[in-house]
């Protein structure tokens, strides 16, 4: 097992709770850190305690009048027409007591993973805490108050002077972080999720391709509802490497939502496990292959907190540390720890069956729909790549 890669975890991840009907539910973090430690695949001194990002670093993409407001909220202080004005108190994200000091945990944990690796006190990090996109400079949206991934970014710019690929599997479009660095050309955003016709936030279009200096640097491929892995995968495959070639980034950071996933209540894609096998594989790779191996990846969406989250998360860590060829039964102990509290059965192997739903009536077409996408989204990079081999 690699032993240059951390894992940043803490039990005040918890902390960050709407209320316990909500979808988010931090408690697949961890099932996920329980479910490694059963396994033997993850020793004491790769678990890295966060520590909470400072007010000055969360100003580097949030105003100080929505930190202060945020502030306020958790404390009852915040009024309800005020609230609402900075998306506090909606559906989505309700206040919560103590929600600037548990959302800024977050924060400080992805920061903490981008500390070890551009020190090069690791590799690679795992933060799992993190991959709130939807958080805006002046406003919380789709559970996200902090966005914690673009605070990374701009830290590791100003910080370290990299420049950055961001690449989002989450299925929901990966807005806070896209809009944040639409103009800057050092900071490239891959976003691969279901398309905004039918989910939430409705945006992520191959049309969104950045604005000024930006324009080029921002990539969209918004796959068709009822995607299923091997189209899912090919999509993802070719732009990932396509996209990583064009921009040749000093660090990637990747954000891992589990809500692409057939089981997952909030989406309508139908990805099994061989999907998440396959995600941070790549990244790896392409880590490796132009970075020096720093890769730092958060989490982020996923629903199905029982039978979905803890394998794909854990997936990552096990590609990270070269552990990925595990395969067959899940540890009967964290079964056996697991099963009483979870609604559903444990799913009881880390492959789901091929039986897991029913044959997609529209599958040639939706293939087809998704490589026309890709095509689309690439078309700059490729015709750029043409115009010079004909140059030569």
């Amino acid at each position: 097992m690699k032993k240059d890669c951390v894992f940043i975890y803490s039990d005040d991840f918890q902390l960050y709770k709407f209320h316990n009907a909500h979808p988010f539910n931090q408690l697949r973090v961890k099932l996920t850190y329980d479910l490694l430690r059963e396994m033997k695949a993850l020793d004491d001194e790769q678990v890295i305690f966060p520590r909470m990002a400072t007010d000055e670093e969360l100003e580097l993409i949030h105003d100080r009048a929505y930190i202060e407001a945020v502030k306020a909220a958790g404390q009852g202080r915040l009024s309800e027409d005020v609230a609402l004005n900075y998306g506090l108190g909606t559906e989505d994200t309700p206040i919560f007591p103590n929600m600037h000091e548990a959302s800024a945990l977050l924060v400080g944990a992805t920061l903490t993973a981008v500390d070890y690796v551009l020190s090069g006190k690791a590799k690679h990090a795992l933060s799992l805490g993190g991959g709130l996109h939807h958080g805006f400079r002046g406003k919380a949206s789709g559970f996200c108050i902090y966005n914690d991934s673009a605070v990374a970014i701009k830290y590791m710019q100003e910080r370290y002077g990299l420049r950055i690929l961001y690449v989002d599997t989450d299925a929901h479009h990966g807005d806070g972080v896209q809009w944040a660095f639409y103009d800057d050309p050092n900071v490239c955003t891959f976003s691969i999720h279901e398309t905004g016709r039918y989910l939430f936030p409705g945006t992520g279009n191959i049309t969104e391709r950045g604005q000024g200096k930006g324009y080029g640097f921002s990539f969209n491929i918004p796959v068709d509802a009822f995607t299923e892995d091997d189209s899912w995968l090919k999509a993802y495959t070719q732009a990932f490497r396509e996209i990583a070639a064009f921009f040749k980034p000093d660090i990637i950071l990747t954000q891992n939502g589990a809500d692409a996933h057939y089981y997952d209540p909030l989406t309508h894609l139908s990805v099994t496990m061989k999907t998440y096998r396959e995600i941070p594989k790549i990244a790896h790779e392409i880590a490796h292959q132009y970075c020096d191996g720093r890769w730092v990846a958060v989490g982020g969406g996923g629903y199905d907190i029982w039978r979905v989250v803890p394998r794909a998360w854990a997936l990552i860590w096990l590609e990270m540390t070269e552990q990925s060829n595990i395969s067959g039964s899940l540890p009967k102990a964290w079964l056996d720890k697991w099963q009483p509290l979870s609604p559903v059965p444990l799913p009881p192997e880390w492959d789901d069956p091929e039986t897991l739903y029913p044959p997609i009536p529209r599958k040639a077409e939706i293939t087809e729909k998704n490589a026309q996408t890709v095509e689309k989204a690439l078309y700059p990079i490729r015709s750029q790549r043409q115009n010079i081999k004909q140059s030569l």
